[in-house]
C-alpha cells in the first residue's frame, strides 16, 4: 500500500490553508509562496497519486535511491541526482512514488504564486519532460533544509516572505542546473568524477589534467557554475552525503566520517560543524523522532 508520509526521519512542515490564502493576498507572497516542504529518507512505499493535479508546483530532489512520476499518460524514471517539477494550477493527473527495490529518498516544496509559472518555464519543464538533471544536487538541498527549518520555526508573515526568497533563489538555480554544464563539458566531467569519488581525495591538478584544461581555468569555471571552488564544491558533496548517512543509517559519527574519506572523526566534526554550524551528533539528534 502506498502512503503519502509517515517516514522514519522525515521532516514535514505545512502551512495553514488560512494562512495561505492570507499570504497570496499580500505584496511579495503573493508573488510566490512556500506551502509545504520536507525530506523522506528511503520513502518506502511512497506514493501520491492526483486525480485532477494541485494547485501548488511541486518540486521534488531525488538525492539517493530511485522513484517514477507519471503526467499527461506518460512514465518517467527519477533516480540520483535529479528533480522532479509538476507545474500546480493545471488540471491535469500526475502521480509520483519511490521504487519498490530501491526506495528514493526525497527533499521537496510546494509553492504558489504569480512567478512561479514563469520559474518553472525558465526551468525547461515541459508535459514531456518533468524530470530534470542536477548539477550540484546539494546546493539545492540545502536551500530546501533553509526552507524547513524556517517554516518549523513559525509560519509568520516574516518568515513566510522570507521563505519566498528562498524558494524563488531554489528556483531560479533549477533554471541555470539545466543550462550548465553541458554534457561532457569539462565542468560536467569534473563533476561526475567529484561525485564518483565523494569517499576519497583529489588533487585540483591531477582533476585539471583528467578533464584537458588548467588548474586555473578549472577553478574559474567552478567558481561561475557553483560559487565556490573545486576543493569546497568536493567537502559539500562529502557533507551532503555525510548527512545522507546519518538520517539513513546508524553508523557511528567516526564510519561516517570514514565513508566519506575523513579518517579522522575530530578533522569530519569540524567539517561538518563549518558547513551546518552543528555537530554531527546533534545533526543526527535534531532529526529524529
Amino acid at each position: 500500500m502506498e502512503r503519502a508520509t509517515g517516514f522514519r526521519n522525515q521532516r514535514l512542515v505545512v502551512v495553514p490553508r488560512p494562512l495561505v490564502r492570507e499570504a497570496l493576498a499580500r505584496p511579495v507572497t503573493r508573488r510566490l509562496l512556500v506551502t509545504d516542504a520536507g525530506v523522506f529518507p528511503v520513502a518506502e512505499a511512497h506514493g501520491r497519486y492526483r486525480p485532477e493535479g494541485a494547485q501548488e508546483t511541486i518540486v521534488i530532489l531525488c538525492v539517493a535511491g530511485t522513484g517514477w512520476v507519471e503526467t499527461q499518460g506518460a512514465r518517467f524514471d527519477v533516480g540520483k541526482g535529479t528533480a522532479v517539477v509538476l507545474p500546480g494550477g493545471t488540471g491535469e493527473a500526475h502521480a509520483y512514488g519511490a521504487s519498490r527495490d530501491d526506495p528514493w529518498t526525497i527533499w521537496w516544496c510546494h509553492v504558489r504564486g504569480s512567478d512561479a509559472a514563469e520559474l518553472v518555464a525558465e526551468s525547461g519543464v515541459r508535459p514531456d519532460r518533468p524530470v530534470i538533471p542536477l548539477v550540484a544536487v546539494d546546493r539545492l538541498t540545502a536551500m530546501l533544509d533553509e526552507i524547513i527549518s524556517a517554516l518549523e520555526q513559525d509560519q509568520s508573515p516574516a518568515r513566510l516572505v522570507a521563505t519566498a526568497g528562498m524558494a524563488w533563489k531554489l528556483l531560479a538555480t533549477l533554471a541555470v542546473d539545466r543550462r550548465v554544464p553541458g554534457q561532457g563539458t569539462p565542468l560536467q566531467q569534473a563533476m561526475k568524477f567529484l561525485e564518483d569519488r565523494v569517499d576519497g581525495t583529489v588533487r585540483l591538478s591531477d582533476l585539471a589534467a583528467l578533464v584537458g584544461v588548467s588548474s586555473s581555468q578549472l577553478s574559474k569555471i567552478f567558481r561561475e557554475a557553483t560559487g565556490g571552488g573545486v576543493l569546497a564544491h568536493h567537502t559539500a558533496l562529502k557533507m551532503a552525503r555525510a548527512r545522507l548517512l546519518l538520517d539513513t543509517t546508524d553508523l557511528t559519527v567516526a564510519a561516517v566520517g570514514r565513508e566519506v574519506g575523513v579518517a579522522d572523526q575530530f578533522y569530519f566534526s569540524r567539517q561538518f560543524r563549518r558547513l551546518h554550524g552543528i555537530s554531527p551528533r546533534a545533526y543526527r539528534a535534531e532529526r529524529k523522532g
